[in-house]
């Protein structure tokens, strides 16, 4: 585990035409009302910029980056891309939105044609190489994933009643599905282990992440998730009926994304 390293190679252009598309995403959000999930993408930005910047690089020393850029700056941008998208991508997912399609389709093609635009159209002469080892870190990391899913599991195992048993598979998905793909599109885009010889070592690195990195925070996300969702609307309104937290998770266990979004698609074909 001591020889994996995360490691990007990339075109400034590439930051700027992402800063572009994470504001056109902003505002899409806005204009569909989806207000707290705009504020859960925003906030966990800085969360992850915490991480990364005060945890990763001030901490433990594991992040570098080539001469004649900022670390602070160019880890901030990163840490505001993929924080927001993720866990924008996620509260979508968990709160199983009607527009998940079209959502999530936005984000995985922005992911793959990024890079590859970036790489046709960038003309610096001086890429940005940026790079993190994972060993002095990955051990606690496990460790929350653990503690998140043990907690689950000891839940579930106590639940007579299926209805408040929590979806594992379904929280385990979504988590590895978000760092999979972005990590995918920046394998396939040539940014991410950019200068590896060895296409193992590409693959370790995107298993592992995704696997670990994004998916140790789902047990804790969906526990906020449904502790503000039982009492408060998208639109940050009280509900007109206060559910309990028990009584959320249930409701949520009986919502449903394809079978709203299939009969939808059919009662448009049918007209």
């Amino acid at each position: 585990m001591d020889d994996i390293i995360a490691r990007r190679q990339f075109d400034p252009l590439y930051m700027w035409l992402d800063i572009g598309f994470l504001v056109v995403f902003a505002a899409l959000l806005l204009v569909k009302k989806k207000y707290v999930t705009l504020i859960i993408g925003v906030l966990f930005g800085f969360v992850y910029f915490a991480v990364d910047y005060g945890i990763f690089h001030l901490v433990f020393r594991a992040r570098t980056i080539s001469e004649g850029y900022s670390l602070f700056w160019v880890l901030l941008w990163m840490s505001m891309s993929y924080g927001f998208t993720n866990f924008v991508w996620i509260w979508l997912w968990i709160s199983k939105d009607k527009r998940l399609l079209e959502w999530s389709a936005l984000i995985l093609f922005w992911w793959l044609c990024a890079p590859m635009i970036a790489a046709t159209f960038g003309t610096s002469e001086n890429p940005i190489v940026i790079q993190r080892t994972t060993g002095a870190y990955h051990g606690y990391m496990a460790i929350l994933l653990f503690a998140g899913y043990l907690a689950l599991i000891v839940w579930n195992l106590f639940q007579r009643e299926k209805a408040r048993r929590v979806n594992i598979l379904w929280l385990l998905a979504i988590g590895v599905l978000v760092q999979f793909g972005w990590e995918a599109g920046l394998l396939l885009g040539g940014i991410r282990s950019a200068g590896f010889e060895n296409f193992a070592d590409k693959i370790l690195t995107l298993v592992t992440n995704s696997l670990l990195e994004t998916n140790l925070g789902m047990p804790y996300i969906y526990a906020i998730f449904l502790a503000w969702s039982a009492k408060f609307t998208e639109q940050l309104r009280p509900r007109k009926l206060p559910l309990t937290f028990l009584h959320r998770l249930e409701e949520n266990n009986a919502e449903r994304v394809r079978g709203e979004q299939l009969s939808e698609y059919l009662g448009a074909k049918s007209e």
